[in-house]
C-alpha cells in the first residue's frame, strides 16, 4: 500500500520507531503529548517514554494511554476518535498499532489518520502484526510514518531486518534526523568527502547498510508472497479464521454443562481482526499446551509467566 520510494528495509523495528519519532515528535509547550494504546507492545511504550524524556517532558503528563471500556477487551473506534477530538490540540503524535498483538484487533487506521490530521497531529503506526497479515493503504490513507518487523507474518525469522515508511509528502522535509553513510545518495556516496548528500524520503533515514544475511532471509519470504496478492491472502485468511472460530464455538461453548469452554476475545467482525484468534480457556493453560504437544503441535510459552503454569 505504498510507493516503492516510500519504503526502506533497515535496522530493527524499535530502532526504526526511534529514528522516525526523532523527526515526527517535536513537542512544544502546547503540543507535547503522544497518544498510544495502553496495551501496545512494551517496546512501543519504552520508545515513546524515552523520546518524551529526551525532550524534557514527563510521560505521566505527556503520554495518553487509551484503555478499553471497563469489562471489554478491545477498543472502540468511537472512543479513539473522541480522545483525539478532546485532546488533539495538545497531541503531537498519535503512535498507534495496526493490529493489536494480544487481542488481534485490526484498527480502523484510515479513520484514525483522518481524525488525527484534522486536529493537526502526526499519525504513525507500528505494523508488526499487520504487515503481511492484512491489506494496507499507507499512501492513500495519508499515514505520516510507519515501521514494522518482518519476522511475524512476513516469515523472515526472529530478529530479521525491519521496514520503515515515510509518506511522499514528507520526502523533502527538514525535520531533525540522525545521519549515517547508508542514507547518503548512492550517486555521490563513494566520493568520501564527508559532506552529507542525503537521499530523499525514507531512504535518507538509513544509517548502516543492511546486513546481507538478514536480507537473504527476507528475500526467501517475499518470493512466496510474490506468487499471490494481499487481497487473495486476506480472502483466504477470513475464511480460515472464520472456520476456526466456528469449530471452537461449536466444540467448546460457554454454557451451564460444566464442561471446559473457551472465550474468544478477538473481535467477531472479520473487518476488525487479522489472521488471529486470541482465546481464554476455562482450564489452566499448561494443561491445554500439554494436550496440544501430545498431538504434535508446536507451542510457545514465551509470553506466559511461569508462576501461572501449573
Amino acid at each position: 500500500g505504498a510507493d516503492p520510494e516510500e519504503v526502506s528495509i533497515m535496522n530493527g523495528l524499535t530502532i526504526n520507531l526511534h529514528l522516525l519519532l526523532i523527526s515526527f515528535y517535536r513537542p512544544t509547550p502546547t503540543r507535547h503529548k503522544v497518544l498510544i494504546e495502553a496495551h501496545s507492545f512494551p517496546s512501543d511504550h519504552y520508545a515513546v517514554e524515552s523520546q518524551i524524556r529526551l525532550h524534557g517532558y514527563d510521560p505521566e503528563t505527556s503520554m495518553i494511554c487509551l484503555e478499553p471500556r471497563e469489562g471489554e477487551e478491545t477498543l472502540r473506534t468511537e472512543d479513539i476518535v473522541k480522545v483525539i477530538e478532546d485532546e488533539g490540540d495538545s497531541i503531537a503524535v498519535i503512535a498507534w498499532t495496526g493490529v493489536q498483538y494480544y487481542t488481534g484487533q485490526l484498527f480502523d487506521m484510515e479513520t484514525i489518520v483522518q481524525k488525527g490530521h484534522s486536529k493537526g497531529c502526526y499519525v504513525g503506526f507500528d505494523l508488526a502484526h499487520a504487515a503481511g497479515n492484512v491489506p494496507l493503504r499507507l499512501h492513500d490513507w495519508g499515514v505520516d510514518y510507519a515501521c514494522w518487523c518482518t519476522y511475524k507474518y512476513l516469515n523472515s525469522g526472529a530478529g530479521c531486518i525491519a521496514g520503515a515508511f515515510i509518506h511522499e509528502k514528507h520526502a523533502d522535509n527538514d525535520f531533525p534526523k540522525l545521519s549515517g553513510w547508508w542514507g547518503h545518495k548512492l550517486t555521490s556516496r563513494f566520493q568520501m568527502d564527508n559532506k552529507m548528500d542525503r537521499s530523499r524520503g525514507v531512504a535518507g533515514y538509513r544509517v548502516s547498510n543492511a546486513p546481507p544475511m538478514l536480507c537473504a532471509c527476507l528475500e526467501a519470504s517475499v518470493q512466496v508472497f510474490a506468487k499471490t496478492s494481499m487481497e487473495d491472502l486476506r480472502h483466504k485468511s477470513v475464511q480460515l479464521t472464520g472456520y476456526l472460530e466456528h469449530l471452537l464455538k461449536t466444540a467448546y461453548p460457554k454454557n451451564d454443562s460444566g464442561k471446559p469452554f473457551i472465550e474468544i476475545i478477538t473481535p467477531a467482525d472479520p473487518a476488525q481482526r487479522g489472521a488471529q484468534l486470541s482465546i481464554k480457556f476455562s482450564v489452566p493453560i499448561g494443561k491445554v499446551f500439554e494436550e496440544l504437544k501430545k498431538r504434535a503441535v508446536v507451542v510457545s510459552m514465551k509470553f506466559i509467566s511461569p508462576a501461572i503454569i501449573p
